[in-house]
C-alpha cells in the first residue's frame, strides 16, 4: 500500500515552479518563431507535449530521481494539464536504455474488455458503424495507463511513488493556466463534451475560453489521491472502479469490474535493428511501430539519400514507395503477439526486405492497388503524445501514451475526472475497411475478448558506438512511423541537430489512401510538379506529427528538440 502523509521540499519546490510558469503562460501568446537550435542540458533534459508537465519532469531528476521517475511524474502531469492526450484513462509504450546498457520496453497498451466480439461494431447487413468505435462507451479499451506506471516504478523507479504524483495533485487542485492552443482546442470540443457526457464536465464553458484562463480539477485530484493512496488499486479496484463501471452502465459500456482488476502490463523484448552503424530500439507488438521503422530503414539504407537531398524529387519518391509497402506489410501481418504467430523474424529480415522493395521504380510511383503484403516465408488521432526523457547517469526512456483520438471517446467518467480512451477503433472492426485514421487492417488486428489493438506508436531510442545518441517519439497517428523515420534521418543522413531535425516539415505515404500527404511550404514548386509527373498524388496538410526527443552531442551535453507545431517544451539543467 502507498500512503503519502506530509509534503516533501520537493513538492514545495516544484508547485512553486508551476506557479512562475503558469503566470507566464498566461500573459503570453503561442510562439509561432521557429528555433533552429534545441534547449541544451549538460546533466539531463525532458522533452513533452507541455511546459508544464516538462518542468515537473526536470525537477524530479534535479531533487535525485532518475529519468523514469521524472517519465512517471510527467506522465500524471500530462493527464492533468494536456488532458486530449496524457492520461489515465488511456494507455501506451515505454521503451528504455539504462546506463550499463540494459534495453527494455513495456506493454501497456489497452485491452478488449471479456465481452468484446470481432462484429460488435456491425449492423445485421455486416455494414460497419464507425461512430460506435469512435464515440460513447462502447469505443474505450480497458485502460493500461496506470498499471504501467507501476510497473514502471517498481522495476526502475527511485523515489517513492507518492512523491512523483503529488505534483499533479496540487496542480489539479489549484489549476492550471490554459495556452493559447489548449484554449482554441477546447473551443473546438464543447459539442461534442455536451453530446457525450451526463454532466457537465471542468472543460465546459458557456463562453470561448482565453488563453490565460484557469482550469481546476477536484475529481482528477481525488482520483490521483486515491492512485497515490493505494497504488495501481486505487485505480483499477475501490472507489475509481465503481465509477468507471458506473460510467459503463450509463450507456451501452463493456468495461466491467473483472475487465479492471485483472488488467496486466507486460514487459517484451524491444525490436532492434542497425542503420549506418546506429542501433535503432524500438517498440514490439502489438506497436506496429518498431517493426515498419526497421523495415524502412532497411529499404533506405542502400541508397545516398544524403547526396540526394533533404526532400528533394528522389528522397520523397523513394520514402513513399517504401512506406507504402511497409504498411500493406503492417495491415496483413501484425497484431497482437498473445493472440496470434506474427512473421517479426521474418519481416525484419534483410532479404526479405531486399526482395520486397526491389520492384521500386524511379521512373514511376506504383499505384497502391498494385501493392499487396509480402510473401512471407515459412517459419501489424491524431492525438496521442510522448515524451523523452535523458538524465545525468545516461538512463534513457521514451513513452508515448494516448486516448486515441483528441480527448478519446469524448466522455469524462462522472466524479473522476478523466476522460476514456477510444483505442477500441485501433482493432480492425471489419477487416478491410480503413480506421479513422485511413488505415486498412486484416484478420491478425481483429477484435477479441481481452485482446491488445494494433498501435502505430514508434517511442524509439537510438545508440552509436554503444553509446547513447537519440531519444524520440512523437504523436500522430498513423503517421507516427513516419515522422520517426523521416527526423532520423535528418539526423544520420542529412546532419541536422536535433531542433532542426524536428522543425523541418514532413511528409507521409500509408498504403491506403494512395496518396503523400504533405505539410505546407515541405516540397518546393518543382518537386511536387516532378512527384506528380512520377504519378503521385499530393494532398496538403497542416501538421503531421509533434516530435519530442533529444540528442547526444558530440561533447556530451544534451540538444532538446521540442516541436514547433504544439505547446511542446524541452527543459534541461
Amino acid at each position: 500500500m502507498y500512503i503519502y502523509i506530509a509534503k516533501s521540499n520537493i513538492v514545495k519546490q516544484l508547485y512553486h515552479l508551476i506557479l512562475c510558469i503558469a503566470v507566464l503562460t498566461s500573459c503570453t501568446t503561442h510562439n509561432t518563431s521557429i528555433q533552429s537550435s534545441g534547449t541544451i542540458g549538460n546533466h539531463a533534459l525532458v522533452s513533452s507535449a507541455h511546459p508544464l508537465a516538462s518542468a515537473i519532469g526536470l525537477e524530479i531528476m534535479k531533487n535525485g530521481g532518475n529519468a523514469i521517475d521524472a517519465a512517471i511524474a510527467t506522465h500524471f502531469a500530462l493527464a492533468v494539464v494536456y488532458p486530449q492526450a496524457g492520461n489515465i484513462g488511456g494507455g501506451g509504450f515505454a521503451v528504455i536504455r539504462m546506463n550499463y546498457g540494459t534495453i527494455n520496453s513495456l506493454d501497456f497498451r489497452e485491452k478488449a474488455p471479456a465481452l468484446a466480439h470481432r462484429e460488435m461494431y456491425l449492423n445485421a447487413k455486416g455494414q460497419l458503424n464507425d461512430m460506435q468505435s469512435t464515440h460513447g462507451l462502447m469505443a474505450s479499451g480497458v485502460p493500461g495507463a496506470v498499471d504501467g506506471m507501476f510497473a514502471l516504478h517498481q522495476k526502475y523507479g527511485t523515489l517513492p511513488m507518492a512523491e512523483l504524483i503529488e505534483p499533479s495533485i496540487e496542480m489539479a487542485q489549484r489549476g492550471y493556466a490554459l495556452t493559447p492552443l489548449a484554449a482554441e482546442l477546447l473551443n473546438t470540443k464543447q459539442e461534442e463534451f455536451q453530446t457525450y457526457n451526463r454532466w457537465s464536465t471542468p472543460y465546459h464553458s458557456d463562453q470561448d475560453w482565453q488563453a490565460g484562463d484557469t482550469i481546476t480539477q477536484p475529481d482528477l485530484a481525488l482520483t490521483l489521491e486515491h492512485i497515490q493512496t493505494n497504488g495501481r488499486n486505487g485505480f483499477y479496484e475501490g472507489i475509481v472502479a465503481d465509477q468507471i463501471v458506473a460510467e459503463m452502465q450509463s450507456k451501452n459500456g463493456l468495461i466491467s469490474h473483472a475487465d479492471l482488476k485483472n488488467y496486466q502490463s507486460v514487459w517484451r523484448k524491444p525490436i532492434t535493428g542497425n542503420y549506418r552503424g546506429h542501433q535503432i530500439i524500438s517498440m514490439a507488438p502489438p506497436s506496429s511501430g518498431g517493426v515498419a521503422l526497421i523495415q524502412l530503414l532497411q529499404g533506405t539504407e542502400g541508397y545516398p539519400i544524403a547526396d540526394w537531398g533533404h526532400n528533394s524529387t528522389k528522397t520523397i519518391h523513394l520514402m513513399a514507395e517504401l512506406e507504402r509497402r511497409v504498411y500493406a506489410d503492417r495491415a496483413t501481418y501484425l497484431g497482437d503477439p498473445d493472440f496470434i504467430n506474427l512473421p517479426v523474424d521474418q519481416l525484419l529480415d534483410p532479404r526479405y526486405n531486399e526482395q520486397r522493395f526491389s520492384d521500386i521504380s524511379f521512373d514511376k510511383a506504383t499505384p497502391s492497388a498494385l501493392v499487396s503484403a509480402g510473401e512471407i516465408p515459412p517459419s501489424e488521432s491524431p492525438e496521442t503524445t510522448h515524451l523523452s526523457i535523458a538524465d545525468a547517469d545516461g538512463n534513457a526512456v521514451a513513452i508515448t501514451t494516448t486516448l486515441n483520438s483528441s480527448f478519446g471517446n469524448k466522455v469524462m467518467v462522472k466524479g473522476a475526472g478523466f476522460f476514456l480512451n477510444n483505442e477500441m477503433d485501433d482493432f480492425s472492426s471489419k477487416p478491410g475497411s480503413p480506421n479513422q485514421f485511413g488505415l486498412i487492417g486484416g484478420e491478425a488486428n481483429a477484435i477479441a475478448p481481452h485482446k491488445r489493438m494494433l498501435s502505430s506508436m514508434t517511442p524509439t531510442i537510438v545508440t552509436y558506438k554503444d553509446q547513447l545518441k537519440m531519444i524520440v517519439g512523437t504523436p500522430g497517428g498513423s503517421t507516427i512511423i513516419t515522422s520517426v523515420y523521416q527526423t532520423l534521418l535528418n539526423v544520420i543522413d542529412h546532419g541536422m541537430g536535433m531542433q532542426e531535425a524536428v522543425n523541418v516539415k514532413r511528409v507521409h505515404h500509408q498504403w491506403y489512401p494512395d496518396e503523400i500527404r504533405v505539410e505546407s511550404d515541405a516540397l518546393t514548386e518543382n518537386v511536387q510538379t516532378d512527384l506528380a509527373q512520377l504519378g503521385h498524388q499530393l494532398r496538403m496538410t497542416d501538421k503531421i506529427g509533434r516530435m519530442d526527443c533529444i540528442l547526444v552531442l558530440p561533447d556530451g551535453r544534451l540538444e532538446g528538440g521540442a516541436d514547433p507545431r504544439g505547446d511542446n517544451t524541452a527543459l534541461g539543467y
